[in-house]
């Protein structure tokens, strides 16, 4: 059927309810409207679904989430996983929890028990609740940063990392065999509690959790020593990780944790930003407020779903406040943890830092200084929790920090995903070990430039909405794939990784190894002068990603080379538009 058909499908058949008709209703004047609807499905990728709320089959609602569902429930009867049960999840956004009670009675109704937890929960707890119930799988319905009209839903497997291969192919099978909704199994919810098969859950995971992020300390004796003296500004913007983020802090001494108080409570329409994104100078305009008028060492924030972390901290030269991107922060971390394990003795030979294939290239600097491995994985968390499993299974390999440069990272293996709540925790014990030296975070941040090089990561973006979108972003792919350049922002290309082939070829003798990774649809130039320039359509928006990085002299000089390649990175995609 074509689009058409299938509109005119949703308002006859009386399997789709009242108002779902009526939004349709409202829409038959509008033939793009339709078609946006209709053209396709919502498609199941590999970390399951995200669109915006509506009525369609493209589109995020009931009948697309129990579709879903139905097709998970399938395969996790094919694996023989039906007794395991399923932990679900979910946000402040708009139906996350309508969207999770039609998960968990849609699995109740295939035999699966759904583990639900009674309120909004971060997504790394969703991670480590699948492990500590011992779940075949787990469910998030969140959007995580995207805009207040979308939402989504997380896929994640008893590893308690999202799903990755075989899994991720066979559950996407399984949706796509789901082509009748009115097949869909569901059940009232008070006869799938009567039968065991929905439960609640909260303090009973709340706790554990908290407890492991704090076994995680490395250095209480310098909070213990300065807490008082620090001044912290928090903002959740309104989603899940005030909670968590407040608790975890104030157990461990923090007494001065000052949240922003427009942005505290949950509100799926996000009123204070247009964009709930950590990432966004926007997002901390409210905190830079409070935090200047409370003279805070440092401004936190996470987004939605609490596994991105944003961060401004003090100049105490200047009293100026300086934003710390992801690569910055997670660096941040990274080598505080392990410094401390070396200092402590604790640094096992076979220590791994793992980081994803667009984060800066100081991670790299960094484990080569402590003579530890640096392990690349594809862009997307999932894969670090692989490498986990990997380590776990095999025994070869010690996990010690994990990262991507979109402001998410882990340290500890309780989760498998990235975990804003305990990259919070993590930055405060640091502040603390820092300022015990008379040190700000800033001024850890500039020694790290001292001693490891000056590195500038950025990323830029070109939105291409709706069909003829993701048309342009796939030529965009087949031009570079086809004719790789010689030369990007005057910097010589060396290499051309073209990880959906699995290909490294040198520039100057022809030679192609392999990538060493699974398939995907991304492009990554090794240019001259430690400089690089990546190439991938986004997982989850209608947008093309050019991530690049450069190293340079001082701080000044890498500012210029990052915006001059920047610059000229987009001119050349432009010249393909």
């Amino acid at each position: 059927m074509d689009y058409r058909e299938i509109y005119k499908e949703w308002l006859d058949n009386p399997y789709f309810d009242d108002a779902t008709k009526a939004e349709l209703k409202a829409i038959a004047d509008d033939e793009k409207e339709i078609e946006e609807r209709f053209y396709m499905d919502l498609e199941f990728g590999t970390a399951g679904l995200r669109g915006i709320i509506g009525a369609g089959t493209n589109r995020m609602n009931v009948y697309t989430v129990r579709k879903a569902t139905q097709g998970l429930a399938n395969y996790i009867a094919s694996v023989g996983g039906q007794a395991k049960g399923v932990a679900i999840a979910y946000d402040s956004r708009r139906m996350s929890p309508e969207f999770a009670d039609e998960a968990a009675l849609c699995l109740a109704a295939n035999g699966i028990k759904a583990y639900v937890f009674e309120s909004l929960r971060p997504t790394p707890e969703l991670s480590y609740a699948v492990r500590r119930l011992g779940c075949i799988a787990g469910i998030n319905i969140t959007a995580s940063h995207n805009p207040p009209e979308y939402n989504g839903y997380k896929v994640y497997w008893e590893d308690g990392a999202q799903i990755t291969p075989p899994h991720d192919k066979g559950i996407m099978d399984e949706v796509k065999k789901v082509t009748d909704y009115a097949t869909v199994k569901t059940m009232p919810k008070d006869k799938a509690q009567e039968a065991g098969l929905y439960a609640v859950i909260g303090a009973d995971i709340d706790d554990p959790y908290i407890e492991e992020l704090k076994s995680l300390v490395l250095r209480k004796d310098c909070i213990d020593a300065v807490a008082e003296d620090m001044t912290i500004v928090y903002s959740p913007l309104h989603g899940t990780g005030n909670i968590p983020v407040r608790r975890v802090l104030k157990e461990l001494g923090f007494a001065n944790v000052y949240v922003v108080p427009e942005q505290e409570l949950p509100d799926g329409e996000f009123p204070t930003v247009s964009y709930p994104n950590p990432e966004s100078e926007e997002a901390f305009q409210l905190g830079l407020k409070l935090g200047k008028e409370k003279n805070a060492d440092l401004i936190l924030a996470t987004d939605p779903d609490a596994d991105r972390l944003g961060v401004y901290v003090k100049d105490s030269k200047t009293g100026e406040y300086h934003s710390l991107t992801g690569n910055m922060s997670g660096c941040l971390i990274g080598d505080y943890i392990i410094g401390q394990r070396k200092e402590k003795g604790d640094l096992p030979t076979d220590g791994a830092f793992i980081k994803s294939i667009v984060s800066t290239n100081m991670a790299d600097a960094i484990a080569k200084y402590y003579g530890i491995a640096l392990v690349e994985v594809l862009t997307g968390f999932k894969f670090i929790g692989q490498k986990i499993l990997e380590f776990e299974k095999t025994g070869k390999g010690t996990y010690l920090f994990g990262m991507e440069e979109s402001y998410g990272c882990l340290t500890g293996t309780y989760a498998r995903d990235k975990d804003a709540v305990v990259a919070s925790m993590a930055l405060c014990e640091a502040a603390a070990y820092y300022k015990t030296k008379n040190m700000t975070l800033w001024d850890a941040m500039l020694a790290m430039y001292e001693r490891y090089g000056y590195y500038k990561d950025d990323v830029k973006a070109i939105t291409l909405k709706g069909i003829e979108g993701l048309e342009k972003i796939q030529e965009i792919m087949n031009t570079l794939r086809a004719d790789a350049p010689a030369e990007i922002g005057g910097y010589k290309v060396t290499s051309a990784r073209d990880y959906k082939e699995g290909s490294i070829r040198s520039m100057e003798t022809g030679e192609v190894a392999p990538t060493g990774l699974p398939s995907s649809n991304v492009l990554y130039y090794d240019l001259t002068d430690d400089a690089w320039v990546c190439v991938r359509p986004s997982g989850t928006e209608p947008k093309v990603k050019f991530y690049y990085g450069v190293k340079g002299e001082s701080l000044e000089d890498a500012d210029e080379k990052s915006e001059k390649l920047g610059q000229e990175v987009l001119e050349m995609i432009e010249k393909m538009l």
